[in-house]
């Protein structure tokens, strides 16, 4: 009798889980279709984006006249670091607290930020590929083992949307969000950039990828520890 009623708590227990993940699914896919409609709605946000993106390329084209894989490399980060504050800055920053209030009521912590994560991503991943376009369009290409540079690149990248986004949810809790987030942001960024930039250089140089799977994986833990801070503390900042 005892076993009878111990597995039959345990499949209600599992099967409030899967309803559970079901509901944080279905929200998680909402949030995403509204961030996706809001951002259809205002086009000039994703066309200013993309805009200095390609203004910055241009910039760099008319500035100089001499161009080695170093400077190639470090150029094109930098565009894609601005850019990414540009594009993924607002995550949290841009809702009124109005809309904080409404997402409050309607979703679990855990399904906002994981949908502003996983858009961050996707928008990270386009602004990536439009940019790296126009730039060996505009500037040449220089990397010798590509496969392993766009690798790179989409590590880095993924861990610039991680971080401004945490660092955008923290950020909007505070008066002036706009000014802090730079200054919160700038000692987690410096180390993905540091080791993006490392691992790209050894892919544009055509080194070994033995030697690049050290930087990458770096970079992967790099990624998993934001995303693990991120889905254990914004609950907590979402309660202030």
């Amino acid at each position: 009798m005892k076993l009878y009623f111990s597995s039959k708590k345990e499949n209600n227990t599992s099967d409030t889980k899967i309803l559970n993940n079901m509901i944080h699914t279905k929200e998680i896919i909402a949030l995403i279709k509204k961030d996706l409609l809001l951002e259809w709605r205002q086009r000039y946000a994703i066309n200013g984006v993309l805009l200095h993106v390609v203004s910055m390329i241009f910039v760099v084209f008319l500035s100089l006249k001499i161009m080695n894989a170093p400077t190639w490399n470090a150029i094109y980060w930098l565009v894609l670091l601005f850019s990414s504050v540009s594009a993924v800055a607002k995550s949290f920053i841009g809702e009124s607290k109005g809309q904080l209030i409404y997402l409050y009521g309607i979703a679990s912590p855990q399904s906002i930020i994981l949908s502003k994560l996983i858009y961050n991503i996707v928008l990270m991943v386009l602004l990536i590929a439009v940019s790296l376009i126009t730039y060996t369009i505009v500037m040449g290409n220089f990397a010798q083992n590509g496969l392993f540079y766009i690798l790179c690149i989409l590590m880095g990248g993924i861990g610039f949307a991680l971080t401004f986004t945490l660092i955008s949810a923290i950020s909007s809790k505070a008066a002036n969000a706009g000014s802090l987030m730079p200054i919160l942001s700038f000692p987690v960024i410096v180390p993905i950039i540091l080791v993006a930039i490392k691992a790209s250089k050894k892919a544009m140089d055509g080194l070994d990828t033995d030697l690049i799977y050290p930087d990458l994986l770096v970079l992967f833990s790099l990624n998993m520890l934001l995303f693990g801070l991120a889905y254990i503390l914004f609950p907590y900042l979402w309660k202030d």
